[in-house]
């Protein structure tokens, strides 16, 4: 019984492998994130945004901006994806690139860290410093924000990160490998420097937001329930109420409101853009959030996340113990 066993265990190894291969990202992505100014992406950014500035021009019609923005997307993501994707077709090793992949597209888990920090100088009325702290992180204004304002900021970012973080990189490695989790990544990382959101963007970046919706749809949906379930019933039945948006351009606003809900806060408001102020509905309760409220976002967010790290240990624990059973019935 044992030699048939071991064999079983031998042709899954592929799943087994690739367990392994999220887990040790995962964990060394919370535990030992790259600084933010060595990350791959936060480059990334800065070339997209170089790109937005010569190709998005004020002039233009807005079915023009459209078609600039979508070029823009194949441009930025179609090169890098091909050249990743046959590295890790050629390579001797290819577990090696797939770590390395999913480890700088796991790197926005660490703004836990972020948050952590952002609630200590806020209990010491630092409001500069926890500024100073965001600006990188969000793409709106920090500047002249209130203590409200940088405590929904900083809870709406860590409600949304593991969204195309630590969810959908479990997901689409399960689905399509590394490549996959690339491309999506960029995609969304493109989202958030042309945010469609903001008047600068409204047309140029309506094919990334449209695509990163499509994308990011299951993930946004499994994670939301990750957190309604943290909720009670009450809670649950809000993903069966779609959320009705006066500004539709926002994918995070149906995640805001759940765990809004769950932490009995209100969440939402007018977002500035260089100035520009644009209205985005409150939602969840009347009760404004301060600093005290981060340390209880701050357990919503990372029991999630302990959810979805235990189903990529234990979905090939539960497996191998089904093939044992199988062959211990022969």
């Amino acid at each position: 019984m044992l030699p048939d066993f071991t064999q079983q265990l031998l042709n899954d190894s592929s799943l087994y492998q690739g367990a392994l291969i999220l887990l040790v990202s995962i964990l060394l992505a919370k535990m030992a994130p790259l600084p933010r100014e060595a990350q791959a992406f936060y480059w990334y950014s800065h070339l997209a945004r170089s790109l937005s500035a010569k190709v998005n021009r004020k002039g233009r019609t807005s079915s023009q901006q459209k078609t600039a923005g979508f070029l823009a997307i194949v441009l930025l993501v179609v090169p890098f994806w091909l050249i990743t994707t046959f590295l890790i077709n050629l390579a001797a090793f290819p577990w090696f690139f797939e770590f390395i992949i999913l480890y700088l597209c796991l790197c926005d888990e660490q703004f836990y860290k972020v948050a952590e920090e952002t609630a200590q100088v806020l209990r010491q009325d630092n409001r500069p410093r926890a500024r100073a702290l965001l600006k990188h992180w969000l793409f709106r204004d920090t500047q002249g924000l209130s203590e409200v304002g940088l405590t929904k900021a900083t809870i709406e970012k860590l409600v949304t990160t593991p969204v195309y973080g630590t969810v959908a990189t479990i997901l689409f490695f399960a689905i399509g490998g590394a490549p996959l989790v690339l491309g999506a990544r960029m995609i969304k990382q493109l989202e958030y420097c042309w945010p469609s959101i903001n008047p600068q963007y409204r047309s140029f970046g309506k094919p990334t937001y449209y695509l990163s919706y499509a994308l990011y749809f299951l993930p946004t949906q499994l994670w939301n329930f990750t957190l309604a379930i943290q909720g009670g019933p009450r809670t649950l039945m809000l993903m069966l109420r779609p959320t009705k948006s006066r500004y539709p351009i926002n994918n995070h606003i149906a995640t805001c409101e759940i765990a809004a809900h769950v932490l009995h806060i209100e969440l939402g408001g007018p977002i500035k853009f260089a100035d520009t102020k644009v209205s985005v509905e409150k939602v969840g309760k009347s009760q404004k959030p301060d600093a005290s409220h981060l340390l209880p976002a701050l357990k919503l967010v990372r029991m999630g996340n302990t959810i979805w790290v235990l189903s990529v240990i234990l979905i090939p624990v539960i497996w191998a113990l089904l093939r044992y059973l199988k062959t211990a019935a022969l």
